[in-house]
């Protein structure tokens, strides 16, 4: 299969559908197969994204403040059962350790669960909250820990910013030089560093301004109604700020082979999945029938054919990157995106996983917008008894709660994990089957139930 053929038409095909804006690299026995950019690095459209252009990583950030905690433990400096209230006495956090931050399986709450303590400070005191003030949060959140350690695993921002103050005090230099100094030079980054630009400026010429879609167009993230309180986030560290280009984290895959940064042996162990207390694996994600856990600062598997594989996505408003290493095949991914538009996300997500198809030697799904997929002329005569209220599925992050019609269209109510509400229009995908703008999320109506990813909830 000619792989660069397929991704650079899988790449054109999402651009022209509006969902893709940015730049891709494929590698496979450290040779490059596939990389392009489309797209613009500006929401005037003025400045074309380049191979070269420099990125938000997001989350993806995380596996370095994951080595950065690996190099500490190398040098005896801390360990991972020590727990963190050794070092940071006065949070409320007894019993958490090192590698329940690692592993997301501490219960220490998301900052985004309780953002206006941020967002207050920003623009009642006209500062950004440095990182070290996450001690302070973690005592005056109204927030409260998921579970008691151990007992699940739950994504928490947090606890790779204290991962992060932790390296920073145990090292005696700022996070940001320790990485440069101890992960990017080494591993030839020479494109990559942490900081934050919408604190301090922009350091660089070549940069990616992340851009949402906002009443009709395309604006900064900063300059969004919606968007622009990422500046109160833009104090911390670990979790996000570290900005690169495709090349230097094809780089920093290279370096990690090559033991350059870390050893065989560290990171075998980063890329082994938590366990929870009762001896069971603590599930991550699942992709194609695999299940995925959580390491340190990587989700892993293992692929029946292609071996250990391990990933990581991150995401910001105006901002989608995913890294994916196939540690026994010898493959790499990248993806790094600076443009969002809730309604072109089936775009974006037609790319993604088309590229992780591809990667696994397979063909990819052609992508289609929601009003590819729509019917035509659809049997309306069952949508009024879909209408109603439903239950709630308890552990739900995303909650269906009302359905209704609308000159003679389908709606529906919703509530996310931090209960907010959204409202959107269901479009007819299948028999009794629905889907919606701005997401992938299918609904298909029953007897009398109503049923999307795992769950089945009754009509109330």
């Amino acid at each position: 299969m000619d792989k660069n053929t397929m991704i650079q038409n899988l790449a054109r095909e999402s651009h022209e559908k509006g969902g893709f804006n940015g730049a891709w690299l494929y590698a496979e026995n450290g040779e490059i197969v596939s990389k392009g950019a489309l797209g613009f690095r500006d929401p005037e459209d003025t400045l074309p994204i380049t191979e070269d252009t420099i990125f938000q990583l997001a989350s993806v950030t995380k596996q370095f403040t994951a080595a950065a905690v690996m190099l500490l433990v190398r040098e005896g400096k801390l360990g991972l059962e020590d727990e963190i209230t050794k070092y940071f006495p006065e949070i409320p956090c007894p019993g958490v350790t090192v590698r329940h931050l690692l592993t997301h399986t501490s219960g220490v709450p998301d900052y985004f669960d309780d953002a206006d303590w941020f967002i207050n400070i920003w623009e009642e005191e006209k500062r950004v909250p440095g990182n070290d003030e996450i001690l302070r949060f973690l005592r005056e959140t109204k927030a409260k820990p998921y579970f008691a350690p151990g007992e699940g695993l739950r994504y928490s921002n947090t606890g790779y910013n204290l991962l992060a103050l932790l390296a920073e005090r145990l090292s005696g230099v700022p996070y940001e030089e320790f990485l440069q100094k101890n992960i990017f030079e080494p591993a030839g980054m020479s494109s990559t560093r942490c900081c934050h630009i919408r604190r301090d400026g922009v350091p660089f010429e070549n940069y990616a301004q992340a851009t949402v879609f906002e009443d009709g167009k395309y604006v900064a993230d900063v300059d969004s109604d919606e968007d622009s309180d990422v500046v109160a986030f833009d104090g911390l560290n670990g979790d996000d700020y570290v900005y690169t280009n495709i090349f230097d984290m094809l780089r920093w895959d290279k370096a990690l082979r090559e033991d350059k940064v870390l050893t065989k042996e560290e990171q075998q162990l980063m890329y082994t999945p938590a366990k929870l207390n009762n001896g069971e694996d603590a599930v991550y994600d699942e992709y194609q029938g695999m299940t995925i856990g959580y390491g340190f600062g990587w989700g892993t598997g293992r692929d029946e054919d292609l071996g250990l594989i391990v990933s990581h996505s991150g995401g910001m408003p105006g901002v989608a990157t995913w890294f994916e290493r196939f540690i026994d095949a010898d493959r790499v991914l990248v993806i790094l995106i600076n443009r969002s538009n809730p309604e072109e996300y089936r775009a974006v997500a037609g790319f993604w996983n088309g590229m992780r198809m591809i990667a696994r030697d397979q063909e990819p799904e052609p992508i289609r917008t929601i009003e590819e997929l729509t019917i035509k002329d659809p049997d309306k005569s069952k949508w009024e008894s879909f209408c109603g209220r439903y239950e709630h599925p308890e552990n739900a992050e995303f909650i269906v709660d009302t359905v209704w019609m609308k000159d003679g269209d389908l709606w529906a109510k919703a509530i996310d994990e931090d209960g907010d509400e959204m409202t959107f229009m269901l479009y007819p995908i299948g028999e009794d089957e629905f889907g919606r703008r701005g997401g992938m999320l299918k609904l298909k109506f029953g007897d009398g139930c109503l049923m999307f990813d795992d769950f089945t909830c009754k009509k109330l």
